[in-house]
């Protein structure tokens, strides 16, 4: 099982690399080097989001409609070729732009799309998947190992990316691209080979009817602590989440750094976030997960301040002492809150899961496009480009300050006494979905 925990990880990380050099690196060399729209740039980079409540539909056809006996590697297939092919192509679509506005822009649009529909296809499939061959008990660990090495292929990606464009320009852009396609598709597809046993009687299996999503939505909002904890991890997430779009930009605006080095951003606040998960696995038996989200997210906070704080001062050493805080709030706030989230899960694993990852979508589409838009109106309003990235920065500490207000209501006795237990066939249903 072992093996076949590495093979799923290496899908995850395959996947997972393909958004690093759009959300890392071309988001700033389209608000910057090409003074494209922030609102532009952050519709493109929503679009796997976007089509997240895809997943339901994809893993339900999936379920249903198996390929040659395989039920979920077909999907990984098609998902991991539409986003290694947007990835690839990303960069080429983009630089039309500045010849001819109108067909850049409708090819870009394509290319992003393939490349969200792509993620959502290949997430659903993989993660699926990676149930169905953990069971219940290997879950956790299925996953801890997914996670873990999602991170470090971010970061090497980041780093990697950054030594590629030490000499920055549009065909070199262009070439880290292809690598990144390539190293993607590779990846997958090794970890794809014999993953997955073929099973001939699939073509005929009958899949048991599963109950309407809009029908298990409204039994988890019918709980006010659900509702509560919904909303909570939706404002935490857009908050801290919100301003992957715009760091690196800012860093370019604010301290004019070249590409490599806004590039290498994602590199510190990965590694940050990866030492304080592993910290915050040691602190969760000493302290309670909600004194350790709390104190994620002030640690988030302080952050927040000081990168706005950075670019007012023009003081770089500000700004990475921000990114660092803000890697370390994030790295204990996903560890805590994911703790928070498997108890506000008992008694509905399945569905309840399924719900706090449409939170989780739904807050990123949230802040990414609320921070491109705001960026966008104070930059013009105030004709000052770094107004309009601190506003962002502050609102963040807003929405941050507004859900710790959320989390002192939240009490899981109570949610565990005013939600009703779920069919088996429900539960199943949901975790074959990966959420």
């Amino acid at each position: 099982m072992f093996i076949k925990r590495l093979q799923l990880a290496l899908i995850h990380v395959a996947v997972a690399i393909t958004l690093v050099p759009i959300n890392s690196t071309l988001n700033r060399v389209m608000i910057k080097e090409m003074a494209l729209s922030a609102t532009l740039v952050a519709a493109l980079a929503s679009l796997p989001y976007l089509f997240s409540p895809t997943q339901m539909i994809i893993g339900d056809f999936s379920d249903r409609h198996p390929w040659l006996g395989w039920r979920r590697s077909p999907y990984i297939l098609l998902g991991l070729l539409l986003c290694a092919a947007g990835v690839s192509l990303a960069p080429q679509v983009v630089f039309l732009m500045p010849e001819n506005y109108l067909l850049g822009l409708a090819l870009s649009v394509l290319t992003f799309a393939a490349w969200g529909m792509g993620f959502n296809v290949a997430s659903v499939s993989y993660l699926s998947l990676a149930s169905e061959l953990s069971g219940e008990k290997g879950r956790s660990k299925t996953v801890s190992i997914m996670w873990i090495l999602m991170i470090i292929g971010i970061i090497i990606t980041a780093a990697t990316l950054s030594r590629s464009l030490e000499n920055y320009s549009p065909q070199a852009l262009q070439n880290a691209f292809q690598a990144v396609g390539l190293v993607a598709l590779g990846m997958g597809l090794l970890g794809l080979v014999g993953l997955e046993k073929r099973h001939k009687e699939l073509a005929s299996a009958p899949i048991p009817e599963r109950a309407s999503w809009l029908v298990l939505i409204r039994v988890v909002m019918s709980a006010p602590q659900s509702r509560r904890f919904f909303l909570y991890l939706t404002l935490l997430l857009a908050a801290i989440l919100g301003q992957d779009v715009l760091l690196e930009p800012f860093a370019g605006e604010a301290f004019d750094l070249p590409v490599s080095a806004t590039t290498r951003i994602t590199s510190i606040w990965g590694g940050c976030m990866l030492v304080s998960m592993l910290v915050a696995g040691l602190l969760e038996g000493r302290f309670s997960k909600r004194t350790v989200a709390q104190f994620s997210a002030w640690v988030a906070i302080s952050g927040f301040v000081l990168i706005a704080a950075s670019g007012f001062l023009a003081d770089r050493n500000i700004f990475y002492l921000g990114v660092i805080l803000l890697g370390v709030g994030t790295g204990l706030s996903t560890v805590s809150n994911l703790s928070l989230m498997f108890d506000m899960t008992t008694s509905k694993v399945g569905l309840f899961i399924g719900a706090w990852g449409m939170a989780s979508a739904a807050a990123r589409l949230i802040g990414t496009m609320m921070s491109g838009i705001v960026r966008d109106l104070v930059s013009q309003a105030a004709q000052n480009a770094i107004a309009g990235y601190s506003t962002v920065f502050i609102i963040e500490v807003g929405i941050l300050l507004f859900s710790l207000a959320l989390l002192r209501q939240v009490d899981v006795a109570q949610f565990r006494q005013q939600t009703q237990k779920v069919s088996l066939s429900e539960r199943a249903a949901f975790l074959n979905d990966g959420g």
